[in-house]
């Protein structure tokens, strides 16, 4: 990919999420955030969100590049490329959110907090013991990516630059693994 030119009348916007990686400079924070965040916010209407999603997933875009502005790499995207993958991904999560709440875990604040049943703790300890059983069955490049994705809760992007492996390489590796677990564990759902 090309890296952004700075443009004459603008800040260069790499720069800026450098210095905020580097220097979790506020400043140049609030001038990424008065850019973008007003071309996040028309991006998602016209993708179809209404003012308040789209405002809401606009914010949610300008902290996410807050929090991984150590993981830019102007080398791989521009800085408004980057950006609006990250708004584009979490877009998807939202709609996905939207459209299959069933699919979604339940908010462990919602479940009463009285003492477990004898039967629910066998039965969490037998799946856990399933689950480590089955994990220890998968090769270990795949199990590797599975525990980074979901016992360390990193994203494709930190388990690519972690492993050292092309993001497609994560990628299908966690497909394979899940396939496999899912075969493995398909009763436990």
């Amino acid at each position: 990919m090309t890296q952004e030119k700075p443009s004459p009348d603008g800040p260069d916007h790499a720069a800026l999420i450098a210095s905020i990686a580097v220097n979790r400079d506020r400043a140049a924070f609030a001038a990424l955030f008065a850019y973008f965040a007003p071309r996040v916010k028309a991006w998602m209407m016209r993708a179809g969100s209404n003012p308040t999603a789209s405002e809401e997933l606009a914010q949610e875009t300008m902290l996410a590049v807050w929090q991984k502005a150590r993981l830019f790499d102007p080398a791989r995207a521009g800085a408004s490329t980057w950006i609006f993958t990250i708004a584009r991904n979490l877009r998807i999560d939202a709609l996905r959110r939207e459209h299959h709440p069933a699919d979604l875990m339940p908010d462990p604040t919602d479940e009463d907090e009285g003492p477990l049943q004898a039967d629910r703790v066998l039965s969490m300890s037998q799946q856990e013991v399933r689950i480590r059983a089955a994990l220890s069955l998968l090769p270990p490049d795949q199990a590797e990516v599975i525990r980074k994705a979901f016992f360390e809760d990193k994203v494709h992007s930190e388990i690519e630059k972690d492993l050292g492996i092309p993001l497609g390489t994560v990628k299908s590796r966690l497909r394979l693994a899940m396939t496999r677990l899912r075969g493995m564990l398909g009763d436990l759902g």
